[in-house]
């Protein structure tokens, strides 16, 4: 499936999957471990935080601090934001070309989305993470297990891509992005099965190749 085949069908499934999805669980609770990481005696203002992959927004954005930015490359996805998370910043865009600008965030989220992207683009999905993060920045994204490239057919109703290299493979690409201090957890994921979850640390020095992009944010809720 090419991006806009991916585009469409998540629109096409959002709903579906915001019913199914368990807004609890033990990642919702990862979402807390990583601010506590976050929050420092001199911090007056709440972290920034980008969620990627946002969707409806009940199983992460709405565990974020007032005025987090839910991105999401589904709009039917964001219209059920709106809903779930009415003071959250919501950006219609791709993981692999961000459209925010450089260093704007203390941490990203990434829950069971990367894996929604061609493998052969990852890479470009954490330079991209890199790229946005300020240094010293956390991470906490879905570590997929396996290596798979697959269209689920009859996936919520619909269907669905999923592209993954392995685990060992993602961690690599993590740290050749600049990622360090690495940790890994095992959580209940939304519809009730244990999945791996990585926390990591933007570097000061970025991968070599993290180009300039300019900021050009396409759909926001604020004016």
């Amino acid at each position: 499936m090419d991006r806009n085949a991916v585009r469409r069908a998540w629109d096409e499934v959002a709903e579906t999957y915001a019913a199914r999805r368990d807004p609890d669980g033990s990642d919702a609770a990862l979402v807390g471990d990583l601010l506590d990481s976050l929050s420092t005696p001199d911090s007056a203002d709440p972290p920034r935080v980008l969620d990627v992959g946002c969707g409806d927004g009940a199983r992460t954005l709405a565990n974020l601090p007032p005025g987090s930015v839910g991105l999401d490359v589904s709009r039917r996805g964001l219209d059920l934001a709106r809903e779930t998370v009415p003071d959250a910043r919501l950006v219609h865009g791709e993981m692999t070309a961000l459209p925010v600008g450089d260093d704007r965030f203390d941490a990203i989220t990434a829950y069971h989305a990367v894996f929604h992207v061609d493998r052969e683009r990852h890479p470009d999905v954490y330079a991209e993470f890199a790229r946005v993060l300020r240094p010293g920045g956390r991470l906490l994204m879905t570590l997929p297990g396996g290596r798979f490239e697959t269209v689920r057919r009859g996936w919520m109703g619909g269907r669905m891509f999923f592209s993954a290299p392995g685990r060992e493979r993602t961690l690599d690409q993590l740290r050749a992005a600049g990622f360090s201090d690495i940790e890994t957890t095992t959580a209940t994921d939304p519809l009730g099965s244990s999945t791996e979850f990585v926390f990591a640390t933007l570097g000061p020095d970025r991968a070599a190749d993290v180009s300039e992009t300019e900021s050009a944010e396409t759909d926001t809720s604020d004016p």
